[in-house]
């Protein structure tokens, strides 16, 4: 943070605390917790959770290859769908995918662990740098995909096992994208997103080229006419401002960049945080800023939403973290003005919502909740440029259901596109989609046309 506010300051902790509380959120299950998590499945034969998974991995065959001793052979199922795996069973919110979807999950019992069983069978597969695919040989196709976040690596790896030769841009110095630079450090520990964006990688044929940014050092035009075709999978880059009074203040702050400055920080000793902080949003990223900012020392850390808690982005489960973090969490709460002294914040005047006639409106009674440190975590918009004629949607990248975007030769995924989630697996369902997409064009190019008599 280069402009600090008043009470925002480093070291609020012992080193000692800081490692505590940035240890990893849910250690990795041993064999025999993993055999007892494993023996849980009914192992169903039209398996719910397999189809709320949107990489559709074979949930039922990689549990009961565990349940059988065979970690490996686990890894390579969820693989096979998901090179991703890794990290997905970090993040996902598998509270409202797949484990919602089990048939344990009921008011007398609890869902199968499938989040936590993945990361058992891919860590020891990735610990072990068991590689499970080889490039086919080569075909002479190079494809340029912009983005090394989770769609641009799927979308790379799987371009690779087909033979086809990849180069990925990335303007940040730093490949991984949102997993590198937007998880909160206490879901993917010891440098995770590096070791994955290594493991992804050492299939072979992919070349990343960091701090090469789409609009500033290429054009869309540029790679289309240097390569077979394209890959648009840069994410969201823009930031949502409030359009409020006080938003210039010092201590006021976009929550994807503290996020990320933590993420990057060599010690979080040094990162400084306020004694109030304020984050206002109710998504992932809200509740992510929030309890890390608690986790930094925060005295007294408060989320508002403008709506109610049903409403919230975030699941029940996070919402339920960071209330256990000691987060307070406001809801039918709308800034309305940052307080300042001294060009400092010094707290947040807030509105009371409801919703009246199905349009959510402000009631006209207002608080001040006082602050030296305000987050926003509004939404993230995309901030394309170079994009030439290609055809938008809702601000977004507009694609079919295969990734074709409105240009031939060009396809899209991930947060950048009308149908993102965003979500690292939908991300990585996309790019792996888009990837297969691509080489069915590729192989319909190389067939002979056959003559019409």
């Amino acid at each position: 943070m280069e402009r600090l506010g008043s009470g925002i300051q480093a070291g609020r902790l012992s080193p000692g605390e800081y490692a505590s509380n940035f240890s990893d959120l849910h250690p990795r299950l041993d064999r025999h917790e993993a055999l007892v998590a494993a023996d849980r499945c009914y192992f169903c034969y039209d398996a719910p959770c397999m189809t709320a998974c949107p990489t559709a991995i074979d949930i039922p065959l990689f549990i009961r290859q565990i349940s059988t001793g065979n970690p490996l052979g686990s890894a390579k199922t969820i693989f096979d769908q998901n090179i991703l795996g890794g990290m997905c069973a970090r993040v996902c919110p598998t509270e409202t995918l797949c484990e919602q979807a089990c048939v344990r999950n009921t008011a007398e019992d609890r869902p199968v662990e499938i989040g936590r069983l993945q990361r058992y069978a891919t860590d020891i597969a990735m610990e072990m740098n068991r590689q499970f695919y080889h490039r086919a040989a080569s075909t002479g196709r190079r494809v340029a995909v912009v983005g090394a976040g989770p769609a641009g690596l799927a979308c790379a790896h799987r371009l690779s096992m087909h033979g086809h030769d990849v180069v990925i841009f990335d303007a940040r110095e730093k490949a991984g994208g949102l997993n590198e630079y937007g998880i909160a450090t206490y879901k993917a520990t010891n440098d995770f997103a590096q070791r994955e964006v290594d493991y992804i990688t050492a299939i072979g044929g992919i070349e990343i080229r960091t701090g090469q940014m789409l609009g500033r050092d290429f054009t869309l035009g540029e790679l289309t006419g240097n390569f077979d075709a394209v890959f648009l999978g840069m994410g969201l880059s823009g930031v949502n401002g409030l359009g409020i009074e006080g938003e210039d203040l010092a201590g006021v702050e976009d929550a994807v960049d503290f996020i990320a400055a933590l993420r990057q920080a060599a010690d979080k000793v040094e990162v400084p945080i306020g004694r109030r902080v304020v984050v206002l949003g109710g998504g992932m990223t809200a509740i992510d800023a929030a309890i890390q900012a608690k986790l930094l020392g925060a005295e007294e850390v408060t989320i508002c939403y403008r709506r109610g808690k049903e409403n919230m982005n975030a699941s029940g489960y996070e919402q339920d973290l960071a209330a256990a973090n000691g987060v307070i969490i406001r809801h039918w709460l709308a800034p309305k003005r940052i307080l300042g002294k001294d060009g400092k914040v010094a707290g947040i005047e807030v509105e009371y919502t409801a919703v009246r006639d199905g349009k959510l409106v402000g009631t006209g009674e207002t608080g001040v909740i006082a602050a030296d440190q305000v987050m926003k975590a509004i939404g993230q918009s995309f901030a394309g440029s170079g994009l030439g004629t290609l055809r938008m949607e809702g601000g977004k990248i507009a694609v079919d259901l295969e990734g074709r975007t409105s240009i031939d030769g060009v396809w899209a995924g991930g947060d950048c596109v009308a149908m993102g989630q965003d979500l690292t697996v939908s991300a990585a369902a996309q790019g792996r989609d888009a990837a297969e997409s691509i080489v069915r064009v590729f192989a319909a190019a190389a067939r002979p046309a056959v003559a019409v008599a």
